[in-house]
């Protein structure tokens, strides 16, 4: 995969924990425990690995950052986190994509999940309560400007979905400065 995408084999990736932690990375390798990296080390890939939770990756100039965000790590404020430890770095976020993940048509949520985000309540495509997830997450984003995959990973068999099949299997979002 590292030949295709003209990037060095060895990469960064985070022992992923539904949080809100951030890691600086400075060299390949496991990173320990988080849901959010950022690097400024040209030709150096992040990677986080998801099964509906949403990857997103945040460009700014001279950095880009990657994150995990499900309902847990979005209720905790994974995105925003990521965002201010690029900031205070020296790395203002410019624009932002936003990976496949569980969409509100079939994320099914109870009602302990619901009120934790206000306003970005939904509707599955059986009748039952959701949360626009890839809303939260964009909104988290504030004024940046966004690309949205749109893709729903339950939905759309081409992609895993650890709610549809408990499948151990993940995608995998990488990021990475040019070299």
């Amino acid at each position: 995969m590292s030949d295709r995408l003209g990037i060095p084999a060895d990469w960064a990736w985070l022992r992923q924990v539904h949080g809100a932690d951030v890691v600086r990375v400075l060299e390949a390798g496991a990173q320990g425990p988080g849901d959010a990296a950022y690097t400024s080390v040209p030709g150096l890939p992040i990677a986080v690995s998801t099964a509906d939770c949403y990857p997103l990756i945040v460009e700014s100039s001279g950095a880009v950052g990657i994150a995990h965000a499900g309902w847990r790590g979005a209720a905790t404020g994974v995105v925003e986190a990521l965002l201010r430890g690029m900031a205070a770095a020296g790395h203002v976020p410019a624009r932002a994509a936003i990976g496949p993940g569980i969409g509100a048509c079939c994320f099914e949520v109870g009602p302990d999940v619901g009120e934790r985000f206000r306003g970005h309540e939904a509707t599955t495509d059986w009748g039952t309560t959701s949360v626009d997830l890839s809303a939260v997450v964009r909104a988290a984003l504030g004024d940046l400007e966004v690309w949205a995959s749109g893709i729903c990973t339950m939905s759309n068999e081409a992609y895993h979905s650890h709610r549809r099949d408990a499948t151990p299997q993940r995608q995998v979002a990488v990021a990475w400065l040019p070299a």
